[in-house]
């Protein structure tokens, strides 16, 4: 979960948890024609688009930011649902994010700084007659992952519940030793998570999150808030108590809602991109869980859902793009083979506190999820490749 959630725009990414359905991967837009291309121009106070309305099906958000702040950009919808999105885009960079959205209105958000509503505008997606065939396998592949999705939620409440549980019973010791395992399911699907309203950060919000105006003891809630007061307090009040509660009345709605995800080949590509963005912004810093220091369960979870995305998606991805599959799967046994090293059997997610993981074994940690990520960034144009 990166430092900065937006209450309007309730989550932040999935890359994408996604929008839209049917469109066939042999595209023009999948070549970047000009139909379907916005370039988006993000600076320090503007984020200015090269058209404000588009054709539905696939699109190809050309973003650059000449500004000399670190910016994200999001396709939104009109409630501020996430359609898609990009983290940590550096000054002087340039990114290509791919996107299926069906017709209808929507916003581009720029966020100079990752923080805030954005700078925004107003487009359209015009068109939407009958969708395009796709790919069986695609079809197949998007079923798959709505049920590890759901799969995910539904293994999690139990697990939630025994840390809630523990928490009410003012049981420290068991409270602290259920948290991690509690989180993993939804570390895995995160992107899935975040385009449902305000779930993400009523449950998955850092204490640096908040929006000025917010109260740190009234609107903070959720893991984060339990494990300060776990670790940093050491005591569990009565207010810790009701937050368990609401944590698990907030993953219960999570768990009712996950079927009804829209979710596109494009968006598990970027899903699987945006949760190794998590892993690079929160967990290699040790940002995420800064007073559990139980990173290392969450980063592996994040690269577990990343690679579910890009093993659904590698028969499409291998057939339009074999360098590229065979990049991705160098990578990732890469970072899993450095990942197992900090725990003492593949199948245990007890993995060393990552305060005693020193700075050199951070760095070869941070240089394999860059290695990693460059190549994940491709993915969802290889699954809309001719």
């Amino acid at each position: 979960m990166r430092a900065v959630r937006v209450p309007l725009a309730a989550a932040v990414a999935v890359a994408l948890a996604a929008v839209a359905t049917g469109c066939t991967e042999k595209t023009d837009a999948a070549k970047g024609t000009d139909e379907h291309v916005v370039k988006v121009t993000a600076s320090d106070d503007a984020c200015e688009v090269s058209k404000k309305e588009f054709p539905a099906g696939h699109v190809v958000l050309d973003v650059e930011n000449t500004g000399s702040k670190v910016t994200e950009v999001y396709v939104l919808y009109p409630d501020d649902r996430i359609v898609t999105e990009r983290e940590n885009i550096g000054p002087g960079t340039r990114q290509k994010v791919n996107a299926e959205v069906k017709s209808g209105s929507y916003q581009i958000a720029c966020k100079p700084g990752m923080v805030g509503d954005g700078i925004r505008q107003q487009v359209k997606a015009t068109g939407g007659g009958k969708a395009a065939a796709r790919d069986p396998k695609l079809d197949a592949a998007v079923a798959a992952y709505r049920k590890y999705a759901q799969e995910q939620a539904d293994e999690t409440l139990p697990l939630a519940k025994k840390f809630a549980d523990a928490v009410k019973a003012g049981d420290l010791d068991a409270a602290k030793k259920a948290y991690a395992p509690s989180r993993i399911g939804w570390e895995r699907t995160e992107p899935v998570a975040e385009s449902f309203g305000d779930i993400d950060p009523k449950v998955d919000l850092r204490e640096d999150g908040l929006e000025d105006g917010q109260d740190l003891e009234k609107d903070w809630t959720g893991w984060h808030r339990l494990e300060r007061s776990l670790w940093q307090d050491k005591k569990i009040t009565a207010r810790d108590k009701e937050l368990a509660g609401l944590l698990i009345k907030d993953l219960e709605d999570w768990q009712d809602k996950v079927n009804e995800a829209e979710i596109t080949p494009t968006s598990m590509a970027n899903g699987a991109k945006e949760l190794l963005d998590e892993v690079a912004t929160g967990k290699v810093t040790g940002e995420e869980e800064r007073y559990s220091h139980t990173d290392l369960v969450d980063f592996k979870a994040n690269v577990e859902g990343a690679e579910k995305s890009y093993t659904l998606l590698k028969p499409v991805a291998a057939k339009n793009e074999p360098k590229l599959a065979t990049e991705l799967d160098r990578q990732f046994a890469a970072l899993d083979k450095l990942l197992d090293q900090y725990r003492e059997d593949k199948k245990s997610y007890d993995f060393e506190s990552y305060d005693k993981v020193g700075k050199a074994e951070r760095k070869e940690l941070s240089d394999a999820v860059n290695a990693l990520a460059e190549p994940l960034s491709k993915l969802a144009a290889a699954v809309v490749a001719k």
